[in-house]
């Protein structure tokens, strides 16, 4: 390459939009991430909720390096790019707070990371209730944002609210409750809080 073109090249690459890059130069502390699982239980959630996204959790650093805050099968932190390769064809959705330039400063990050010690290594929560000794993957989200900050991201919803006459949803409901479904047990769906107005799109691949 002549020389004469470096300087040129280097003003187009710092014209580009952060997102162009791998997702890593563009994610912040707190932001939240949502794909669609390739989980035995993906469908069900996703014909219950209405919703394309069926998993999320919260990006946080660690030494400079984002991971994945999530309820798998437990609560654990993921390499990113681990994360998102999980996902069907490996798209993904982030989000972050409408007013995360004000609201997320250095002490609430802080925060944000002191609360995952309230979740870090408990169980998955396969009958989605609505306590700490498990915990499904939104719920974690809600309840860290909740508890750091004081901001409830979605509405809670109970269960009977949702699409349970599909046969996807009636079979995996029978699989985890046999005929004792919990009707009114306050659940959080991803779907909810993809769609609150407390959040704003800045990644979507």
């Amino acid at each position: 390459m002549s020389k004469a073109l470096y300087p040129l090249l280097s003003t187009l690459l710092a014209l580009l939009p952060v997102g162009a890059g791998h997702a890593a130069t563009a994610l912040k502390d707190g932001d939240i991430i949502f794909h669609t699982s390739r989980s035995a239980q993906s469908v069900a959630v996703q014909r219950a909720t209405g919703s394309r996204y069926s998993h999320m959790g919260v990006v946080l650093l660690r030494e400079g390096k984002p991971y994945v805050f999530e309820a798998v099968s437990t609560v654990r932190y993921t390499p990113l790019a681990q994360w998102t390769a999980r996902g069907n064809g490996g798209r993904y959705v982030v989000k972050r707070l409408r007013d995360a330039d004000t609201r997320l400063t250095p002490g609430a990050v802080a925060r944000l990371h002191a609360r995952t010690s309230d979740f870090a290594g408990r169980p998955y929560d396969l009958t989605f209730e609505w306590s700490d000794s498990r915990i499904y993957c939104s719920e974690l989200v809600w309840k860290l944002y909740d508890r750091a900050l004081g901001v409830r991201i979605g509405e809670l919803q109970k269960i009977r609210s949702f699409n349970l006459g599909d046969p996807a949803v009636r079979a995996k409901m029978r699989e985890r409750y046999g005929d004792m479904v919990p009707m009114d047990e306050p659940v959080i769906s991803p779907v909810a809080m993809f769609d609150s107005p407390l959040l704003v799109t800045v990644e979507s691949r």
